[in-house]
């Protein structure tokens, strides 16, 4: 029996998951029942790329679809939304104790959070580039308002800002994808994926290239690139801790998975002159360098986060236009900028709750006060910073060499250069919040088994893909570079 039917399965699981959610009165048990839609959902996931990784991709009916780079990024998500799920309960026990998180409010969070699961999850399993499209419109008005759980003035102001700049990009990314269907004029089915791809030498180069550009200042909004980058800190710092750590672990590198769908196409299409490459090489480099510039100012821990989070998107930007060992390292990048940077707001967030605040200012002595949080942030940071032996030195190491194989002289001392100002300016903030006396603050909460794990789980992962990659890991990445590296 083919297994095309586990498509299926995967997408319509989450939104019937969303009924329950809708009758269930008691906000912990609709944070459990979600807790437990989204492990199934992760078992699906597994099944599906098992699949994959045994025939080579998976298809059901004319517009589902799955290859190595969308197994690859499901993995990903899979881990991002466990890990945000399961911290989730623990995070708004105490709004549910004052009675803050309200049984309607519970309803619509969990109805909000599978919808956004089940859009991300159509994102990468879509072979029409129409319905990809549809799938990060849908992402964009799903999670806006999961920004203002916490009814406050900022937040309110955070999610319009992310909901008006969002939905200007994902327009430019519409009229992208209408160019490209009128660059194929005349070709099968100008808006599937597999088809475009294949007849890319038959489309018009000049209208693809304009297409070209409106996709990646569209998702590249999304994506928080710079300069399209401003909703990105204020949404970040103002979102619950799942919140953002979901925003910063995956759904950033979601909107850039569509971009990486363009490139073999855009490449093939001009004769392989790296036209697509460079421009994303350029926005790379700028986001890397404006979230230097920011980071070095910032006071709010959640707004470091966030920046840092534009940095590293910047660093698979760039690790793409790169090619080859670029690529490889890209994609290496994502899994540890999502493995580090959810837990790293998932630390912030539940020192957040401990202060009372996420000035940095105010937030001493984490270690003493919170150990497992501070310690986590800590090391979280370190590793995002790229320190050794953590995965993200060696993705950035590949890099800095995938420059220096292509003699990118320019490229190469700009990237060292913003990454040495992101590493002094985001240590010494850090080193200040985790260090020294706490202020007379109540006892942490002791955290319970469920928050230890999912501490410890992803910084082993992280210092273990610093040290070794498992060969089926391997393969998996060399195969999902090999489709944006334009292999038939």
């Amino acid at each position: 029996m083919s297994e095309g039917w586990l498509l299926w399965a995967l997408l319509g699981w989450p939104v019937a998951g969303i009924l329950p959610c809708l009758a269930l009165r008691s906000p912990r048990v609709n944070l459990g029942w979600t807790s437990c839609v989204v492990v199934a959902q992760a078992l699906l996931a597994s099944a599906v790329i098992r699949a994959v990784w045994i025939a080579g991709s998976l298809r059901m009916g004319p517009v589902l679809f799955v290859d190595a780079l969308s197994a690859f990024h499901l993995g990903v998500m899979m881990i991002v939304f466990v890990t945000s799920t399961l911290f989730a309960p623990s995070y708004f026990r105490h709004a549910i104790e004052s009675g803050e998180f309200t049984p309607w409010g519970a309803r619509r969070y969990a109805a909000l959070w599978l919808g956004a699961l089940a859009a991300m999850t159509l994102v990468l399993l879509s072979d029409n580039l129409g319905l990809m499209w549809v799938g990060v419109e849908a992402t964009t008005l799903l999670t806006a308002m999961l920004i203002y759980v916490h009814r406050t003035p900022a937040s309110l102001e955070a999610m319009w800002k992310y909901l008006l700049i969002c939905s200007v990009g994902v327009a430019f990314a519409f009229m992208g994808t209408l160019l490209v269907a009128a660059a194929g004029r005349g070709t099968q089915d100008a808006l599937t994926w597999t088809h475009v791809r294949k007849a890319a030498g038959m489309l018009d180069a000049n209208t693809l290239k304009l297409g070209f550009l409106f996709l990646l200042v569209g998702y590249g909004t999304k994506a928080g690139l710079a300069p399209m980058h401003s909703w990105l800190p204020d949404a970040h710092s103002q979102a619950p801790a799942p919140v953002s750590g979901l925003f910063s672990g995956f759904m950033l590198s979601a909107a850039l998975y569509c971009i990486m769908r363009y490139v073999p196409i855009v490449e093939a299409a001009t004769g392989g002159t790296g036209w697509s490459l460079r421009l994303l090489t350029f926005f790379g480099v700028a986001s890397i360098l404006v979230a230097g510039a920011f980071i070095v100012s910032q006071r709010d821990v959640k707004r470091l986060l966030a920046y840092s989070s534009v940095e590293h998107l910047g660093i698979v930007a760039l690790g793409i236009g790169l090619g080859k060992v670029g690529l490889f390292a890209a994609l290496f990048h994502t899994l540890n900028h999502a493995l580090g940077k959810t837990l790293a707001f998932l630390c912030a967030g539940r020192l957040g709750q401990h202060y009372g605040t996420y000035d940095m200012t105010r937030m001493q002595g984490a270690l003493r006060a919170s150990p497992l949080w501070g310690a986590g942030l800590m090391i979280c940071v370190l590793a995002l910073l790229g320190a050794a032996p953590f995965g993200v030195f060696v993705s950035e190491f590949l890099i800095v060499k995938a420059a220096v194989e292509a003699r990118a002289t320019w490229t190469l001392v700009l990237l060292l250069t913003g990454l040495a100002i992101i590493f002094i300016g985001a240590l010494r903030h850090v080193i200040g919040v985790v260090y020294g006396l706490p202020p007379a603050t109540p006892a942490a909460r002791r955290p319970g088994p469920v928050e230890v794990v999912l501490v410890v789980l992803p910084l082993a992962a992280l210092l273990v893909l610093g040290l070794w990659m498992p060969d089926g890991l391997r393969r998996a990445i060399e195969e999902a570079a090999a489709v944006v590296g334009g292999k038939p």
